[in-house]
């Protein structure tokens, strides 16, 4: 394990460390994750190619560009990156996540810096990146604020942060913890706790105290007829956005 840092949950590690193994398995537990990664993807390559000046018709339209995945586990969102053209770091601190990340990445052939450590350890060493992925791991962390403005001072000027959590409202309640965890089974009980979750009012406001600005807000809602997620504006549950710093 890495130097203690304020936004480090051990629980949480322990937690996801137990599923270290499950990542790239679409019918495992992390299988709500794959089904929700074509979202993402699209989100994250329409705004960095807008507003960082890069042709989306390009085959590494990334490249020449740092990006960093806070929290990134197995590696779901860190390869298509790296495919994408991106000179990427994943961090991670479990040291399970990243041995699972690790040898998937050697199994692709894929350039990929992995570590275990945490936001602090990267900050502490000075890292600066052009893009920030922070998605699905906020609302795990202990002290989500400092974790937000650890984050936002690794962040080059005019960089971008996407961020990916879920809202504090009685619906996330019902269908993020009730629904997907109790009734559905998508993900294991006790992924989430609910108090934990953050709004967007929050998110925009610790974004704003260090800098950076809300460029675009989405929520992400799943269809049971289509068996597929979707943007929305609805993002009383699930949400993502992007922020720009200076």
């Amino acid at each position: 394990m890495t130097a203690a840092a304020p936004s480090l949950d051990p629980s949480e590690v322990a937690k996801f460390s137990a599923m270290a193994a499950e990542w790239w398995n679409p019918k495992g537990k992390f299988g709500v994750l794959h089904v929700f990664n074509p979202v993402r993807l699209q989100f994250i390559k329409e705004q960095v190619t807008a507003r960082l000046a890069r042709d989306p018709l390009e085959r590494e339209p990334f490249k020449g560009l740092r990006f960093l995945d806070i929290g990134c586990g197995g590696g779901l969102l860190t390869e298509p990156m790296s495919r994408l053209g991106a000179s990427i770091t994943g961090v991670d601190p479990s040291e399970r996540n990243i041995k699972t990340a690790t040898v998937h990445r050697d199994e692709m052939g894929l350039d990929i810096d992995y570590r275990v450590g945490t936001a602090e350890d990267l900050a502490a060493a000075g890292e600066q990146f052009d893009v920030i992925l922070n998605m699905e791991v906020i609302e795990h962390v202990a002290d989500p604020q400092a974790f937000t403005r650890t984050c936002s001072a690794m962040l080059k000027p005019g960089g971008l942060m996407f961020v990916a959590t879920l809202n504090r409202t009685l619906k996330s309640f019902g269908l993020a913890i009730v629904g997907a965890e109790y009734v559905l089974g998508w993900l294991p009980k006790g992924t989430h706790q609910w108090e934990k979750f953050i709004t967007p009012a929050e998110l925009k406001g610790w974004l704003g105290d260090n800098g950076l600005t809300v460029k675009e807000e989405l929520g992400v809602t799943y269809s049971p007829f289509t068996r597929a997620w979707k943007v929305s504006r609805d993002m009383d549950v699930n949400y993502m956005l992007v922020a720009q710093k200076g």
